[in-house]
């Protein structure tokens, strides 16, 4: 099982083996930011607030599925550790399930009430055509999302992570075509965009669940034994990705509705341009953290613990030099990135662009948080996971929205979230620590 999650892999194979993982996110980050480039361009920025407005409801989505995903990987990828390979494969197909099942419900419930959420999400008059053009298509293809965004983890704890790769690439480079397609020729507006992104979610959704009705050696589906305490472990493992996400809904809410009493549509939409680097900076780091979980989980349930300590130094290596070399591509591709949502010497972009350069320094915490998160994780301590998570994406963001803008006004909202990350980092390295040699033995 070479470059599987059995491997002891160097720190080299390491990144290498994570890096599938790091694109495949990066590609479902950039589905939303090519909707926001084209939309910006040719529909204008009120289309692009629109979005923004919505994102809320897709975190659910996205939420539920790394949910399952993250913590069915640590249930699974232990179990493979320990032998157990047909009740690995048990409960993958139970999760599967599950997860169907509730991205089904949850689909239904949205369509039916979506007006009233987007007026409660903060939609003006204004925006709200434009939310209800472009809303309606993509929630009511959401049960496609959650399996799709499942399957990322899921693939990669069964040694499928290039597959993965160019299932993801494949179904974003659809939503890049078809968006060129509806919103520039055809000139679908909303619509379009909507229909571009829904286009590759289903081809990713659809997939991974005809790609296992096969055995595929580690995993593969078979007739699941219903066990509530797995569905259980799966949804405690993954809570705090799931808080990750739900609360990056609540805190994007409230900077909607801030940025609309400051500065109106155009401060939403400059939120927006910014917020878009942020999914695509921290997609990174979800995706390598999410890809060394399973190796963690692997030889923590082997008791490899030599190993252990040797493949946790190798990702706090590997999360120092990425943020270092990120922060500075940040700062010097500033204007560039904005300028791919909107002309320099507009109002938008000028408001985009001196926020932006006050929000990257969370960037020189987020990664270590996510890391830690996703450690603990690993190591079905779902409590300190979602507990970091929590404080980071919702306790500590909450705090500093609320406070910052009424001592130093707009600037405040800006810098709202390099606070809460420089917060969470203190928290996060008491637990690291704290565990580190008892009971988990990786320090």
């Amino acid at each position: 099982m070479k470059r599987e999650i059995s491997h002891e892999f160097t720190l080299l194979q390491l990144l290498q083996f994570s890096f599938p993982a790091i694109i495949m996110l990066l590609v479902s980050s950039l589905y939303t930011a090519v909707d926001g480039v084209f939309i910006s361009r040719y529909v204008g920025s009120d289309g692009l607030s629109a979005i923004n407005i919505m994102l809320p409801l897709d975190t659910i989505f996205y939420g539920i599925a790394i949910m399952f995903g993250t913590g069915a990987s640590a249930i699974v990828g232990r179990k493979l550790g320990q032998g157990h390979t047909k009740e690995a494969k048990e409960n993958f197909t139970l999760v599967t399930l599950a997860a169907i099942v509730i991205g089904v419900i949850l689909t239904a419930v949205v369509v039916a009430f979506f007006k009233p959420l987007v007026l409660l999400l903060g939609a003006s008059e204004r925006l709200l055509p434009y939310c209800m053009e472009y809303g309606y298509i993509l929630f009511g293809a959401s049960m496609f999302t959650v399996v799709q965004v499942m399957y990322q983890s899921l693939f990669i704890t069964a040694g499928k992570s290039q597959l993965a790769l160019i299932l993801t690439t494949t179904s974003g480079v659809m939503n890049l075509v078809l968006d060129f397609l509806f919103i520039v020729v055809l000139q679908m507006g909303m619509a379009g965009a909507a229909w571009g992104t829904v286009a590759g979610r289903v081809v990713g959704g659809i997939f991974p669940l005809i790609y296992f009705l096969k055995d595929r050696g580690m995993l593969g589906y078979r007739r699941p034994k219903w066990d509530g305490m797995v569905l259980v472990k799966t949804i405690t493992n993954g809570s705090s990705e799931m808080v990750s996400n739900l609360a990056a809904g609540v805190t994007t809410l409230l900077f909607n509705l801030s940025m609309m009493k400051l500065a109106g549509e155009d401060g939403v939409a400059a939120m927006t341009i910014v917020l878009y680097t942020q999914f695509v900076y921290t997609a990174v780091y979800l995706g390598f953290s999410g890809s060394a979980a399973p190796v963690i989980s692997y030889h923590y349930g082997s008791g490899n613990t030599n190993y252990l300590k040797k493949l946790f130094r190798h990702c706090i290596k590997i999360v120092a030099l990425s943020t270092a070399s990120m922060l500075a591509a940040s700062i010097l591709m500033a204007h560039a990135l904005i300028s791919l949502f909107t002309p320099a010497g507009t109002v938008v972009f000028d408001m985009a662009y001196h926020g932006y350069m006050l929000f990257i320094w969370n960037f020189l915490f987020a990664g270590f948080n996510i890391f830690a998160s996703g450690l603990f994780t690993a190591f079905s301590n779902g409590a300190v996971s979602a507990l970091i998570s929590f404080l980071r994406t919702l306790v500590f963001v909450t705090g500093s929205i609320l406070l910052l803008p009424q001592i130093i006004g707009m600037d405040g909202i800006w810098l709202s979230i390099p606070l809460a990350e420089c917060l969470t980092c203190v928290v996060a390295a008491i637990f690291v620590k704290r565990y580190g040699k008892q009971p988990y033995h990786y320090l």
